[in-house]
């Protein structure tokens, strides 16, 4: 007897917790004029977690660089703050949006507190969502471990009160305390703040723990959205189809 097939079709949109903040409607967009990713549809609104899954290679990280205004798109639009737009990435971050990449966006030659200082964030703010931080203010970053480099990534990103957080693969080599703690400190900014934020995230389960919706890419397509809860329902045949390459 074979396991029944993943049941692909979509629900009827779930109601956000707020405004929705970011969203891309139609949206193709690549290099060039090849496109990666084709015809999404994506929303997050204010005081919500989504996950954006998928193998490597799906389109994630092309997804978030586009809706940052870093990639144009090639069909489609992005919309910011209730309007479309297709201004660059600075002028977005000045209006409101943080974005994490999957590389480590930390000066190395500065210590932890110079690298907030640059950022504008006062310390008692990165302490709220980081404690650990205290004890290494006079530490370069580049001596710092990967963990406590990630955790003054997101410092930065989150203690600039965005409205709006993307966020790339903030566990990528991490233990899983760090990854446990990092995914605490996105669910708070959501909850506390009512920061929206995306999060593409390689630990899907963990992720789950923090999200309020998701959504599974393949191919540049989105195959599947839901909320956590249902989309956990279906996880262990969501991996076994889709994910085995993540």
């Amino acid at each position: 007897m074979t396991d029944a097939p993943v049941d692909l079709r979509e629900p009827e949109p779930t109601a956000g917790t707020g405004d929705t903040l970011i969203e891309a409607r139609g949206l193709s967009a690549g290099y060039g004029k090849m496109a990666v990713v084709r015809e999404i549809d994506i929303r997050v609104d204010a005081g919500e977690v989504v996950a954006l899954i998928g193998a490597n290679g799906a389109g994630k990280t092309t997804t978030l660089l586009t809706l940052a205004g870093e990639l144009t798109p090639l069909e489609g639009e992005v919309r910011f703050l209730g309007e479309a737009t297709r201004a660059p990435m600075h002028v977005r971050c000045r209006a409101g949006l943080g974005y994490v990449t999957e590389e480590r966006s930390v000066i190395m030659d500065m210590t932890v507190s110079e690298n907030l200082k640059l950022a504008a964030v006062p310390p008692a703010t990165a302490f709220t969502y980081f404690p650990d931080l205290e004890r290494i203010m006079g530490r370069k970053a580049g001596l710092c471990s990967g963990g406590e480099q990630q955790m003054l990534s997101l410092a930065r990103a989150l203690g600039r009160e965005p409205k709006v957080l993307l966020a790339d693969e903030l566990s990528l080599g991490l233990a899983p305390i760090i990854v446990t703690n990092l995914l605490k400190a996105v669910r708070a900014a959501a909850d506390e703040r009512g920061i929206g934020v995306l999060l593409v995230e390689q630990h899907v389960r963990q992720a789950l723990k923090v999200a309020d919706r998701v959504y599974l890419m393949e191919r540049g397509h989105i195959i599947l959205s839901g909320t956590s809860a249902e989309i956990v329902g279906q996880l262990d045949k969501i991996e076994a189809a889709y994910l085995s390459g993540s």
